[in-house]
Formats: structure tokens, sequence, C-alpha cells
């Protein structure tokens, strides 16, 4: 294995961040044949145990496996350098598409191509679904949990950090893997410690700043996204429920409609579908206060989503091959990843009834047919004919324009 400059980190993370389209799944298989086939930098056996480590974390799975090669790569520069090229080019479109949306979003025919969007949207969590539950369900205790998640949210509506900590404590118990001889550790607590506390400060203080002297607005996007960086398991599809429900029916910052707008857009960028985030904190701050607000907000919003990220990557990176021997842990992973199943089927049946009825009321009457007709189209082209996605979303846009010309 060589050791590369952090020139050449530049390089190839640059080209990673600008191709990252198509989810974790693409990523993660990018990042292979980049780190592990085209260049000796990382063994199969380091890559598939950093993999394992930022499954166990919140936040976005991929961008935090980009962050720990760096780190294994070229130490704390290095892990910075990956990490910010696989967020920030994403971010930069994030930015110029919500600040477009913000300006014509509700122009008639804008309006009517982002109803093929949301349709698309519906059949993505659908696709993103039947992914991870072939992944995540094995055996009874998997199909359980996942039940057990969809009831909790679509009929109880228990807020979803309270489902991952059962679902983790459950997997711990339950699903826990074979114990296997772990290997020496080469950090002191000391260092982990000191690592935790600049990344805690560098996340927290700002967070404190705002509230004592910033908008209010941002002071609860900041702490509201700070949270959410703290449970997001399972990715961004697991946690799209947790931040719907908080964004739409706590705050009312925007509507279940905008939202389905935001993760659309976010599908046609490079970079973590957490991304979305970011649309979420613009729109917010822009509706409250013009473009300068969503700027701020949008910053904030990245700040408190990604800066964790780093902390748990530092902190964490140098027990990685530990924690792989680890039965109980591993067992919590599984526990969250079979309850993720639940939480998609309920964020695909949410998308699915507000999309396709025209009302509160689910009824024949309130049905929108050219909403439920788009979505079959989508569905036929994503899943039946296996079309590329970036090549689904304007086919789509284009249809939902004819439909509101006929």
């Amino acid at each position: 294995m060589t050791s590369p400059t952090l020139r050449e980190l530049f390089h190839v993370f640059g080209r990673i961040g600008v191709l990252s389209f198509g989810g974790p799944a693409a990523q993660i298989a990018l990042m292979h044949r980049e780190l592990v086939e085209q260049r000796p930098w990382l063994t199969e056996k380091q890559y598939l145990n950093a993999l394992s480590f930022c499954m166990l974390l919140p936040g976005p799975e991929a961008m935090q496996l980009a962050t720990y090669a760096g780190w294994r790569l070229r130490g704390t520069a290095g892990g910075l350098l990956a990490g910010l090229l696989f967020v920030l080019p994403g971010a930069a479109l994030i930015l110029l598409l919500a600040s477009l949306y913000a300006a014509y979003g509700t122009l008639p025919w804008v309006a009517a191509a982002f109803l093929g969007i949301k349709a698309t949207v519906v059949v993505i969590v659908v696709q993103a679904l039947l992914k991870v539950s072939a992944r995540a369900l094995k055996g009874p205790v998997a199909y359980g949990l996942a039940l057990a998640a969809f009831l909790a949210l679509f009929a109880f509506g228990i807020p979803f950090p309270f489902i991952i900590v059962a679902a983790a404590a459950i997997g711990a118990i339950a699903m826990r893997a074979a114990p296997a001889e772990a290997p020496p550790l080469a950090v002191s607590p000391a260092r982990t410690l000191g690592t935790i506390a600049m990344w805690l400060a560098l996340w927290l203080v700002p967070l404190a700043a705002l509230w004592l002297f910033g908008p209010a607005l941002l002071a609860d996007i900041a702490t509201f996204f700070s949270t959410l960086a703290v449970v997001t398991f399972g990715g961004a599809y697991a946690v799209l429920a947790y931040m719907v429900q908080e964004v739409v029916q706590g705050f009312g910052w925007l509507t279940t409609e905008q939202m389905m707008d935001a993760l659309g857009l976010a599908e046609t960028t490079p970079g973590p579908l957490i991304l979305v985030t970011e649309f979420v904190g613009f729109l917010a701050g822009a509706q409250a206060g013009g473009w300068g607000m969503g700027l701020a907000a949008a910053l904030v919003t990245l700040w408190m989503t990604f800066v964790p990220c780093f902390l748990w990557i530092f902190a964490g990176a140098p027990y990685v091959e530990w924690i792989a021997t680890r039965p109980r842990l591993t067992g919590a992973l599984s526990g969250i990843t079979a309850a993720v199943v639940g939480v998609i089927a309920n964020l695909s049946v949410w998308f699915a009834l507000t999309l396709w009825f025209d009302a509160e009321r689910v009824s024949f009457e309130t049905l929108n047919l050219s909403a439920l007709a788009l979505s079959a189209l989508a569905a036929v082209l994503l899943l039946w004919r296996k079309l590329d996605l970036l090549l689904v979303l304007p086919i789509l846009a284009a249809a939902g324009i004819a439909t509101s010309l006929i």
C-alpha cells in the first residue's frame, strides 16, 4: 500500500465529489473502484471494516467513508480534504437550485414540472425500500423490528429517535454476532478526548452563539439540524420521515410538497443525499427573510449537519479495527438497519398519499389522476426498464408539463 500526497488526494477525491451521483450505494462502489481497485491505497479488509464502522454512525455513511479514507492515507488534513471535496460540489449546486426554486417555483409550468419530479420521488423511495429490505431483513427479529417501526410511525406517531434507540437495544441483545479477537489499540484515551473536545467546540460554540446573539430562526435551524445529526442512523431516506414530521408539522417551515421537491432536486446533484437539509434550510430562511437569510440558513445547516460527521470519524477512526470485532455493536447496527426498512416504508406511504390525493381526506373524489399516472410512468422507467435516474427525472418533468397542458 502506498501513501499518496495531498495533491494526489485532491485530484482523486475531487473527481469522486463531482461524479458521486446515484446515492450511497453508487458512491461507495465508486470509492471502492478508485481507492482499492485502481490504486493500492486501501486493502479490501481496510475498506470493508471502514464501511462497517461508518454504517454504525449517524450521518451520511458515504461522506464519512471518504473522510475516513482520507484520514487513513494522510491523517487529519487528508480526512478534511476528502470529506470537504465529497460535500462541496453538491452543496454549491444545491444552493443554486434552491435559489432558482425560491424565485421561480410558483410559476405554473414549473409547478407542473415538479409534479412529475414528485411522482418520481415516490418511486425513488420505494426503490430504496426494496434495496434496503433485501439487505437488512434476515430472520424473524429483523422482520418484526421493521413492522414495529412502520406501525410506530404510521399508526402511533412515535418520534424517530425513540425508534432508533429501541431498535439498537433490541439488536444488541437479539442480533449480536459471534465474538472475534480484538486487535490492540494504538491510540491513547487522552488524545481521543482532545479530539472530541476540539470538534465539540467547533460544533457547539457556534450553536451557543446563535442562541445568544443570532436571529431566532437561525438558532432554531441550528438546534434542529444539530439534533438531526445525532439521530440520522440508516441514511438520508430513513431520516426524511423525521425531518418531514418536524419541518412540516412542528416548525411549519415547509410543506410536504416542498419537501418532496427538495428531495427530487437533491437526487440530481452529486454528493450525499443528506444535502437535502441544505435545501430545507435555505427555503426556510428565504421564505422568512429573503435570499440573504436563506444563504445564512443554508450555511448554518451545512455546518450543523457535517461538523458532527468529522467529529465521529476523527474520534473513532483509530478504533475501527477494534469496533469491527464487537458483537453487540454489530448487533445494534443490524437492529437499526432492520428498523430503517419500516421507517422508509412509512415515508413512501406518506409521500404517495400526499401526492395522489388533493385533500386531507383519502377518497376517490380527491384522487389526483395525473399524479397517479405520472407515478406509474416513473415506476415503469425506474423499476422495470431500470433507466438511470438522471434520465428519468427530466422525462417526468416534461411529462408533468404535458399533463398540465392536456
